[in-house]
């Protein structure tokens, strides 16, 4: 099983807005639905876990399986589960992780590029990430790619394109007090990619971890958000 959840705790946003809030409801659905693939987990109980992750989660030997074509993966499910796996973790710890991370950099990405946008960041970015994840595993095709770690890393990645000179405020404990301290986002950010991408080459010491979902989704997202920029600009001035 791969899985992933980049977790920081004592944080919140300082976030650059310039217009009116728009309605946010894809990051709460987003929310909603890893919660109820997590529920769902402890419904059926862990002697049902091995049949359910092989069927929704990315198996790589399913998925990188030769066919006729890209249409018979389609309609065998096996390119679906690139977008169920998003919704599946494996314990609290990892739900927890990408929820937190989620609520962090989502809801500010949202509120700049739009509710549908940001739904189409998150499964789009998303299963590329997981794509990108299951070719890395070719030495070990067997293994079960789950979790939203990819979608989220691109939600950071969107994040960073968006608000280049964001500052984020840390809330560090200092004996019996707690300092605030406002630190550049890209500097945390950038930290936090350099972090993601050292632990592509140590693999296994720190766990089953699909490390390049990490980083495929962070510049999948980064991506995402340089290319509906411009647009984003455009409708602020029409707006304005």
């Amino acid at each position: 099983m791969a899985l992933a959840g980049p977790g920081v705790s004592g944080v919140f946003l300082d976030v650059p807005s310039r217009r009116r809030p728009s309605l946010i409801w894809a990051t709460p659905l987003l929310l909603l639905l890893c919660l109820l693939g997590f529920g769902w987990l402890l419904y059926i109980g862990f002697a049902e876990h091995g049949q359910f992750l092989a069927q929704w989660g990315t198996l790589p030997e399913a998925l990188l399986a030769p066919r006729e074509s890209w249409l018979q993966g389609l309609l065998d499910g096996h390119l679906f589960t690139l977008f169920s796996a998003l919704f599946i973790h494996a314990d609290w710890l990892h739900l927890g992780g990408n929820l937190v991370f989620l609520l962090i950099f989502g809801l500010a990405s949202e509120r700049a590029i739009g509710a549908s946008r940001f739904l189409l960041l998150f499964l789009l970015c998303g299963a590329l990430a997981n794509l990108v994840a299951a070719v890395s595993l070719d030495e070990t095709p067997d293994r079960v790619i789950i979790g939203s770690s990819g979608a989220v890393s691109a939600v950071i990645g969107s994040y960073l394109a968006l608000f280049p000179r964001a500052r984020l405020a840390l809330v560090l404990p200092l004996g019996l007090y707690l300092e605030f301290v406002r630190i550049p986002a890209s500097l945390l950010i950038g930290i936090w990619a350099l972090l993601q991408l050292a632990f592509t080459y140590v693999g296994p010491t720190f766990g089953a971890v699909a490390w390049w979902a990490h980083v495929s989704g962070f510049l999948f997202g980064i991506l995402f958000a340089l290319l509906i920029k411009p647009g984003i600009r455009r409708r602020l001035r029409r707006a304005g």
